[in-house]
C-alpha cells in the first residue's frame, strides 16, 4: 500500500480542489472535468489567473493542406505538403467511421458539454490510485483544442508550450474547449477533429488516411477499417499497420470491442470484423511527397523556384514555400506529358545515365514561351547515374546546372545583327581557312577589343572561297562569321542576344564582347537557347520561358500570376531574313541536312566548342523549339572524344552528328499531329540588303574613287593586282558589289583596278582574273539573284550550298 507523502492531498482534496477550479473557470455549469492525475502542488490562484488571461473565443487554426503541381492535361506531377491531408465534409466520412472514433475516444460526446465530468473523475480516481496517468479523460473537444494549438505553434517554443504536461496547459484546454463548444455544433467538432487529427505514417485527417491505408475514400470506410484508424489516433507511430501489423490489430479489436459494449454493432458484426485481416500491403499508397517522388522531378523543382519567387504567395522566400506546402494550391503548369514523353525517349535512346557525357534537351512553344518538356539523361537521385542538377536550367535556383558552353549556335545572333543593320543574305566575304587576324579590333557597347597577336582562326569544316551568309551559316564558316561580326559590331549582337533572353547562366550577368562571341560565349542553358530561337519562328516576339500557367487557392480563387511575358525584340521582317539562312541549314549542303524530317520548314544551328566539350543543335519549326545538348558536365571539363555516350566511345563529335539526333528525335515525334506549317519568306528588301546608292566610279583613278567612296559614307578597300576590264588600265574597273546594286551603309567595296586587256570587248560580270583578294572583300553576285528562290545559281538556295 502507498504512503502518503507530506503534503499529498489524496483524492478527496483533490476533487474538492476540482470543483473550486470548476467553479471559479465557469466550467461546472458546462459539465466540465480537468483529467489530472493529481492536483497536488497547483493552488486555485494560480488556476483563476490562467483561466482569466485566456480568450473567450477560439480561432480556428487554418487546415494545412496539400498543394498540387498539375502537367497542362491534369495529370498529377507533384505533391507538396508538410501533412498529407485532404479536408472533407462530415456527410463524406462514413457513420461507421464516426462511430468508431466517438466510441473509442470519447462515448458520451453528444451526452456532455466540453469536458466529459463523469470520465473525467472516473479517469482522476483510477490515476490517483495508481500514482501516474493511466487513463485520460479528454474529450474529442479537449483533443481537438490540443491538436489545434499545436498546428498554430510556429517555434519549437510554442510546440513545447502546446504540450506541456501540467496544469496550466490542462487549464487553459478547459477554457479554449468551452469556447469552442459554444462557437460549433457536436457535428461540426468531430468534421474539425477527424480532418486535423494524425492517423500515423504520413496521413492526416481521415479522407487522406483512408486513402493512403486502404485506398478507399472516408465515405467508402467499412467496420474493421474504421476500426483500425480510430484505434491510431491515441498513438499514431505506436499503432501504424505498416509497421507493426500485430500491435495494430490488437488496438483495432480494442476498439471493435468497444463498440460492441456500447451497442453500437452487433456480435454478428463484431465477429466479422475480428477475423478481417489488418491491412493489405498491397493497398497501401505511398505518401510520395515533393518534386523529388514526382515523374518529372528536375521539371517540378523548376516550377517550385518559379513559385517561390511569385510575391503573391509570401513576403519572404521562406513564407511563399511555407505557403505553397501548407495552402492546398491547385498549380497548372505548361508541361505536356506527350511531349515530355517524346523528349524523354529521344534522350534515352540516344543515351543512358551512366554515360561518362550528359545529354539534354527544352523544348519550347514559340510566341508564348511555354516550356513543354524538360529532358536529360542523368535521373534524379544520389545514386551512380543519378543527379540532383537540372541540366537544362540557369543557376537561379540550387537545382539550375548552369549550362554549358554554347559554340557556333551563337551565330544566329550575329546573323540577326547583319540583317538589322541592312547587309544582304547574299554577302560575301572571303573566308579563308586559317585567316590571320591577329591585333585586329572588333567594336564593343564600351570601345574596342583587340584580338591578340598570332590570332588565326580556322574552319571546321570546306566552303567555297567567297561564300554568302547563306553559305556561311550551311557550312557554319567561323572566318566568315568572325568578318562579319567585325562589320556589325558586336554590340548589336550583344544587345539582341540579350533581348532574346541569352545571359551566363552560371554568373548570371550579361555575355562577354570579345572579338571570339560569335563563336560562341559565355555559359548557355537549353532552356535559353530554345527559347531565343522560339523568338525567330515566332517573327521576333521573344517570350521568357513560361512554366506555371494558373494558381488556385483552397476555395478555387484564382491567385495573381504571371501570364505569357512576351516583347517583340527584332522586327518580323528580321526574323523572316534570320529564317530564310537558317532554313538553308537544314537543307543538303547544310550541316542540318541530314536532319530533315516532315514537309513543314524547318530551321536549326550546330554548336561546337573548342575541343568539343560540349556540343549543340538548336531548331525550329513555327510550332515548337528546341535545344539538345551533349556534353561532359564532370570538372574539369574534357573533351568528348573517348567519352562514352549510349554506352559507347564517341569517335567526332559533331552538333549535327552527335546532339542533333536528339532533337531530331524528339522534334519529330512531338510535332505529329501538328498541321504543316511554313516560314514568311523574306521580303526583297531583307535579301537584297538596305542598300544606298553607290557613286559611279568606273574608270576613274583609284585613290580618288577610294575618297569618294568614303565621303559617300562607305569603307573602302583597293584589291591587289588587276582584272581584265575594257577601262583604261590603272583605272578603276569596277566595284564589289557593283555600282548598279548599291551597298548597305559603311560596308565594305572593294576597288578592283583594271589592266586594259578587254578594251573595246563586253565585259562578263563576276569574272575577275590575275587578282589576289584581301581577306575580307566581297565579291561579285548574280545580278539577277533572289535568294529566297532555288532555282538560280549562286544565291544560297537549295543544292547551291
Amino acid at each position: 500500500m502507498r504512503v502518503r507523502e507530506k503534503g499529498d492531498r489524496g483524492v478527496v482534496q483533490s476533487v474538492v480542489l476540482f470543483l473550486g477550479v470548476s467553479v471559479l473557470s465557469g466550467a461546472l455549469a458546462a459539465g466540465l472535468a480537468i483529467p489530472f492525475a493529481g492536483l497536488a502542488g497547483f493552488t486555485t490562484q494560480q488556476t483563476s489567473n490562467t483561466l482569466q488571461d485566456l480568450p473567450q473565443q477560439f480561432d480556428e487554426v487554418p487546415l494545412k493542406q496539400k498543394s498540387t503541381i498539375l502537367a497542362a492535361d491534369g495529370s498529377v506531377i507533384a505533391t507538396l505538403a508538410e501533412q498529407n491531408r485532404v479536408p472533407v465534409k462530415l456527410a463524406q466520412v462514413a457513420p461507421i467511421m464516426q462511430k468508431a472514433i466517438v466510441a473509442i475516444e470519447d462515448d458520451r460526446f453528444y451526452e456532455h458539454g466540453a469536458l466529459d465530468l463523469k470520465g473525467t473523475l472516473r479517469a482522476l480516481l483510477q490515476n490517483q490510485s495508481a500514482g501516474s496517468v493511466q487513463q485520460g479523460g479528454s474529450s474529442i473537444t479537449q483533443q481537438y483544442v490540443k491538436i489545434s494549438l499545436v498546428e498554430k505553434a510556429k517555434t519549437p517554443e510554442e510546440v513545447a508550450a502546446a504540450t506541456a504536461d501540467n496544469y496550466q496547459r490542462k487549464v487553459a484546454e478547459l477554457r479554449y474547449a468551452i469556447a469552442v463548444e459554444k462557437q460549433y455544433s457536436k457535428q461540426e467538432i468531430l468534421e474539425k477533429y477527424l480532418n486535423l487529427a494524425n492517423f500515423g505514417d504520413g496521413a492526416w485527417g481521415i479522407q487522406a488516411a483512408a486513402q493512403h491505408y486502404f485506398s478507399v475514400n472516408a465515405s467508402q470506410l467499412t467496420l474493421p477499417q474504421a476500426a483500425m484508424l480510430a484505434g491510431l489516433v491515441k498513438n499514431p507511430t505506436g499503432y501504424d499497420p505498416t509497421n507493426n501489423a500485430k500491435r495494430a490489430k490488437d488496438r483495432r479489436d480494442v476498439v471493435i470491442k468497444r463498440m460492441l459494449e456500447l451497442h453500437v454493432i452487433s456480435v454478428a458484426q463484431a465477429n466479422s470484423a475480428l477475423k478481417t485481416p489488418v491491412i493489405d500491403l498491397t493497398k497501401v499508397r505511398s505518401n510520395k511527397l515533393g518534386c523529388g517522388n514526382g515523374p518529372y522531378p528536375f521539371y517540378c523543382e523548376y516550377v517550385v523556384s518559379e513559385l517561390e519567387n511569385n510575391t503573391a504567395l509570401g513576403k519572404t522566400k521562406t513564407d511563399r514555400a511555407n505557403y505553397l506546402k501548407t495552402a492546398g494550391l491547385t498549380i497548372r503548369t505548361s508541361l505536356d506529358p506527350k511531349i515530355q514523353a517524346d523528349a524523354q525517349r529521344s534522350i534515352d535512346t540516344h543515351s543512358k545515365p551512366t554515360d561518362q557525357a550528359i545529354a539534354a534537351i527544352t523544348i519550347v512553344e514559340p510566341g508564348t514561351g511555354l516550356v513543354k518538356a524538360m529532358a536529360q539523361s542523368r535521373k534524379y537521385g544520389s545514386k551512380r547515374g543519378q543527379t540532383a542538377y537540372n541540366y537544362n536550367a540557369p543557376k537561379t535556383y540550387p537545382g539550375g546546372y548552369g549550362g554549358f558552353q554554347n559554340g557556333s549556335t551563337m551565330k544566329a545572333f550575329t546573323i540577326a545583327a547583319a540583317i538589322q543593320k541592312g547587309i544582304p543574305l547574299t554577302y560575301k566575304i572571303n573566308s579563308p581557312s586559317p585567316l590571320p587576324l591577329g591585333g585586329t579590333k572588333f567594336s564593343t557597347c564600351n570601345g574596342t577589343v583587340k584580338t591578340p597577336d598570332g590570332y588565326s582562326p580556322k574552319n571546321s569544316t570546306q566552303n567555297v572561297a567567297d561564300p554568302t551568309m547563306i553559305q556561311a551559316a550551311q557550312k557554319s564558316t567561323n572566318t566568315y562569321f568572325l568578318q562579319l561580326s567585325q562589320r556589325t559590331g558586336l554590340c548589336p549582337i550583344a544587345k539582341i542576344a540579350a533581348s532574346l533572353g541569352m545571359y551566363d547562366a552560371q554568373s548570371l550577368g550579361p555575355l562577354d564582347q570579345v572579338p571570339s562571341m560569335t563563336l560562341g560565349v559565355g555559359y548557355i542553358t537549353p532552356l535559353q537557347l530554345s527559347s531565343a530561337y522560339a523568338a525567330f519562328a515566332a517573327r521576333g516576339m521573344y517570350c521568357s520561358p513560361w512554366v506555371v500557367t494558373s494558381v488556385k487557392d483552397s476555395a478555387g480563387k484564382s491567385l495573381n500570376n504571371r501570364g505569357a511575358d512576351c516583347k517583340q525584340a527584332l522586327a518580323p521582317e528580321v526574323a523572316d531574313g534570320v529564317n530564310a539562312v537558317l532554313h538553308q541549314v537544314m537543307e543538303p549542303n547544310g550541316t542540318g541536312g541530314k536532319l530533315k524530317f516532315g514537309n513543314s520548314d524547318l530551321a536549326g544551328k550546330t554548336g561546337t566548342i573548342q575541343e568539343a566539350k560540349a556540343v549543340w543543335y538548336a531548331g525550329y519549326s513555327t510550332r515548337l523549339a528546341a535545344a539538345a545538348t551533349v556534353a561532359d558536365a564532370s570538372l574539369p571539363y574534357k573533351p568528348l572524344q573517348g567519352q562514352t555516350l549510349n554506352g559507347h566511345g564517341i569517335h567526332d563529335p559533331t552538333g549535327s552528328g552527335t546532339a542533333g539526333p536528339i532533337w531530331e528525335a524528339a522534334m519529330k515525334a512531338a510535332l505529329q499531329g501538328y498541321p504543316t506549317t511554313h516560314f514568311v519568306a523574306p521580303s526583297d528588301k531583307i535579301q537584297r540588303g538596305d542598300v544606298k546608292s553607290l557613286p559611279f566610279v568606273n574608270g576613274m583613278n583609284p585613290d580618288d574613287a577610294a575618297n569618294k567612296l568614303r565621303q559617300a559614307g562607305f569603307d573602302v578597300a583597293i584589291a591587289s593586282g588587276t582584272v581584265n576590264s575594257e577601262e583604261t588600265a590603272g583605272t578603276v574597273a569596277y566595284t564589289d558589289p557593283r555600282q548598279r546594286d548599291g551597298a548597305p551603309d559603311g560596308s565594305l567595296v572593294t576597288i578592283y583596278v583594271s589592266n586594259g586587256s578587254k578594251k573595246g570587248q563586253p565585259e562578263k560580270p563576276g569574272t575577275p582574273t590575275n587578282t589576289t583578294k584581301p581577306p575580307g572583300s566581297p565579291t561579285t553576285i548574280n545580278p539577277n539573284c533572289p535568294p529566297w528562290n532555288p532555282k538560280y545559281p549562286n544565291c544560297g538556295g537549295r543544292g547551291h550550298g
